[in-house]
């Protein structure tokens, strides 16, 4: 099938690349034409494990195209897919859809007569309808379909994700559109993968709700890693506990900073906009927002208490800025309040970032960029991990130990056993968990 994406984002990069290698023959269109330009050499502009190879290769077998001419990619399309970013709005929290509609307007002229127009990108409850409205007013005697198909996709696993799905949501009531969708999900259903066909509104709706679903898991286990530590119990123990009940799951009981990234943050916020604007308001969703982002800056008291609350002065090291290991996304990630509130209480602050130290440079300020864990780890009073890379699961403690001003571990993320830090001389301090005295 002939398809175009419109936006070469993460979204867009990743869904071209794989409905390529399924076959189709597809075309990403963005107006950014830097961007256009690298990609059609290979070039990818985010960190995501598997994608250059992946984009290179279907460029390499004539699947995969990029340009930066609307018309050209569109017009032939029998599928339009629209991955554009709707990112909060500034001031409201509503999501800003200015360029899913902008988008909208622009294919609507180059429309074929029959073409299925697919929103991929996160979208509140009825704006597929606008989307058709749109494009029906350009286009009142074309039989175009307009579809909802929401992408459940992990950076760092989003290949991975596409090709082996949990579940593939495809909202629409037209029987053609219906049609279209399967043949070019057929690479897929043939391994099994399950279609859940609903209306479009169901399917909108039902993308926000898993989002904020894992959201309120990650706040919930976060809550009990608080009461954990008062109490004298250990929350990776009771997150296996309830996690091994099938009804719960084991995944997003990690106890941690608080999440981050470019969907739960932005898409809890606008599912609670779109509660309160229809007179439906989730509280509980409220509280999981205001939950996280009371435990980020929280996450700095944290280092702190390691000292008895001074850190005036002190040099700390944090391991990990980016929200998740494998990618370099710095979207609404934990560490950027971590660094202020570290910074507003009189700390040195090192970083140190697999992948992230570019965009960690257009983050922040006044902050000592290093080359290496120990780099950072030098002369630092305590070392934070935040960013559970598994570059930093097997550091050398005895070579920390040597070259650290303090022997101070703030392990957030919970990868290391505190019998065996302990052993090599460290004061450790995790999630959850019994915590020591402070230094």
């Amino acid at each position: 099938m002939h398809i175009a994406i419109v936006g070469a984002g993460y979204v867009g990069l990743v869904s071209g690349a794989c409905f390529a290698d399924f076959g189709h023959n597809v075309t990403c269109v963005d107006h950014d034409e830097q961007k256009i330009a690298k990609l059609n050499v290979g070039e990818i502009p985010i960190h995501e494990p598997g994608l250059s190879e992946l984009v290179t290769a279907n460029i390499r077998q004539g699947r995969l195209h990029f340009v930066s001419d609307m018309k050209a990619a569109v017009e032939n399309a029998e599928v339009v897919f629209i991955a554009v970013g709707t990112p909060s709005r500034r001031g409201d929290g509503h999501a800003d859809l200015s360029y899913v509609y902008a988008a909208t307007r622009e294919i609507a002229g180059f429309l074929s007569d029959s073409a299925v127009v697919v929103t991929k990108s996160t979208v509140p409850v009825g704006t597929g309808d606008e989307v058709e409205h749109i494009i029906r007013s350009a286009n009142s005697n074309k039989d175009v379909a307009v579809v909802s198909n929401p992408e459940f996709l992990r950076e760092g696993a989003a290949i991975r994700d596409f090709k082996h799905p949990d579940r593939i949501v495809i909202g629409t009531e037209d029987l053609r559109a219906r049609k279209v969708m399967a043949e070019v999900y057929r690479p897929l259903h043939l391994n099994e993968s399950p279609i859940l066909y609903t209306d479009r509104r169901t399917a909108e709706l039902t993308k926000y709700a898993a989002n904020a679903f894992l959201a309120m898991k990650v706040a919930f286990i976060n809550e009990i890693a608080d009461l954990a530590e008062k109490v004298g119990a250990n929350v990776q123990e009771v997150a296996r506990g309830i996690g091994l009940d099938n009804r719960i799951g084991l995944k997003f009981l990690h106890a941690g900073p608080g999440f981050g990234g470019s969907c739960f943050p932005k898409d809890t916020l606008a599912l609670i906009k779109t509660g309160q604007d229809n007179e439906a308001p989730l509280r509980i969703i409220e509280t999981v927002v205001a939950v996280n982002d009371q435990r980020k800056r929280a996450m700095a008291r944290k280092v702190a208490g390691a000292f008895g609350g001074n850190i005036r002065g002190k040099s700390i090291a944090v391991l990990g800025v980016t929200f998740k290991p494998n990618t370099d996304d710095m979207r609404d990630a934990p560490s950027i309040p971590l660094i202020t509130a570290l910074q507003d209480m009189g700390a040195d602050v090192r970083i140190y970032d697999p992948v992230g130290m570019d965009e960690a440079r257009k983050v922040f300020e006044n902050v000592a960029f290093c080359d290496s864990a120990y780099e950072c780890a030098k002369g630092s009073h305590a070392l934070v991990i935040v960013t559970e890379w598994e570059q930093f699961r097997a550091l050398d403690l005895k070579e920390l130990a040597a070259i650290m001003a303090c022997p101070v571990i703030v392990d957030l993320r919970n990868i290391y056993s505190p019998d065996e830090v302990a052993r090599n001389g460290f004061l450790y301090c995790g999630v959850g968990r019994p915590s020591p005295l402070a230094y």
